[in-house]
């Protein structure tokens, strides 16, 4: 919400670039109630993996949500092979996602990226979770590393990181 209000202070009329893959009826429901509470002054884009297929140019953008479109990054690549072990490597994941990334946000345009910290809670004792852990922590250290400002929500208050 955070997200959304700020790019309502920011544009009459934002745009909201959805990137999870709808995998069940329950979340195609879940995307619609979002929808309907945003209202009609958003543009919605649903877009899993290629953000840069859109123009935005000149527009307010919220991308909702990097953690989502890693996911379809990660699970294309690995959808085919098993060896999710800890020496897997997911460096072509991390690269592809950088350089779609860069593609995107080379277009002058406000930019609101949400993302989840999913490297506080511990380690998993998951070989496959481990493995995504690293890789949203790298992308986003890149995403922050780029950005003027960043954000880190604590049960709904923002406290300024960086900015």
């Amino acid at each position: 919400m955070y997200a959304e209000q700020l790019a309502l202070r920011l544009s009459p009329n934002p745009i909201y670039v959805a990137t999870a893959h709808i995998w069940d009826e329950e979340f195609r429901q879940r995307v619609m109630k979002h929808q309907e509470r945003r209202g009609s002054q958003w543009t919605n884009i649903e877009e899993e993996k290629y953000l840069s297929r859109h123009h935005i140019i000149g527009k307010v953008a919220v991308i909702d949500c990097i953690t989502l479109w890693l996911t379809n990054y990660f699970y294309s690549e690995y959808s085919e092979n098993s060896d999710y072990s800890e020496h897997s490597d997911i460096s072509k994941v991390l690269e592809a996602a950088k350089e779609e990334f860069d593609k995107f946000t080379t277009q002058e345009a406000t930019y609101i990226f949400v993302t989840n910290e999913i490297g506080s809670g511990g380690v998993s004792p998951d070989a496959i979770q481990r493995r995504f852990t690293d890789l949203e922590g790298w992308m986003n250290q890149y995403v922050a590393s780029k950005a003027d400002e960043v954000i880190l929500m604590v049960s709904g208050i923002p406290v300024k990181v960086k900015g």
